[in-house]
């Protein structure tokens, strides 16, 4: 790597976590400051920054885009649930600096906040109060704008719009090298685990942001015990988790 792609992806992450202006936190159970040991490891909602996965979530992704690059792992990338586009944003600047013209960075949400549990279908989620959180509304119009403030809105990002029941079954990608899955519910994380895993080729990696959410863990140890998959878990930092696709 040139010293001018880690500084650029550097400062990228800097911006992407407002750790440059320092924005204080928005969610319920953190002051109103700003709190660095808390934005590291993504534990608040920040009022402006443009990722809440924090600092060892972002080195995780990189390392994670930057190895299926180095390893010629082909497919593209997808986030499914993505708030303001901050970890979206990053795929796309590390495909940008290192000259990837051929992947596409999927961008998959409601774009208008979470869904309500369908108990019915998923009864896990029959407490899940995601749903009523305000502050993670974000609009389809405000990730585009965040994206274009990057300069990097253009033919490689698409935006896919929709309940990921109703629209991952249909994405045109036919094949994935990176997933990451950042729905925190198990009806959410389930969904995109059924309609994506299948594409996710060999060697590549699916990374669960919220491992650590009861829901989205039981949907994830429920998925890989009926497809039989014993590829280890790996923690990111005590709340993401990934692995690799043998």
């Amino acid at each position: 790597m040139t010293d001018a792609v880690a500084l650029y992806l550097d400062l990228m992450e800097r911006c992407l976590l407002n750790t440059i202006y320092e924005d204080p936190a928005q969610d319920p159970w953190s002051d109103r400051i700003f709190d660095a040991a808390k934005r590291d490891g993504g534990l608040d909602w920040p009022s402006q920054a443009h990722t809440m996965i924090g600092r060892k979530r972002m080195a995780n992704l990189r390392r994670i885009v930057e190895t299926v690059i180095a390893d010629h792992v082909p497919g593209d990338l997808i986030e499914t649930g993505v708030w303001r586009g901050g970890a979206c944003i990053y795929m796309r600047a590390i495909l940008k600096a290192h000259d990837e013209t051929s992947r596409t960075v999927y961008v998959a949400d409601s774009f208008q906040g979470l869904p309500l549990p369908d108990v019915a279908k998923y009864p896990a989620d029959i407490d899940d109060p995601h749903h009523t959180f305000e502050a993670l509304r974000v609009s389809l119009d405000e990730v585009r704008a965040n994206f274009a403030r990057y300069g990097l809105l253009d033919e490689q990002v698409v935006f896919v719009k929709g309940w990921f029941s109703d629209t991952l079954h249909a994405l045109r990608a036919e094949q994935f090298a990176v997933l990451r899955l950042d729905g925190d519910m198990y009806g959410s994380t389930m969904d995109s685990l059924s309609a994506l895993y299948e594409r996710l080729v060999s060697r590549g990696f699916i990374i669960i942001d919220d491992y650590a959410l009861p829901g989205c863990r039981q949907a994830v140890l429920d998925f890989r015990e009926t497809r039989a998959i014993t590829e280890p878990l790996v923690d990111i930092d005590g709340i993401g988790s990934y692995w690799r696709r043998a």
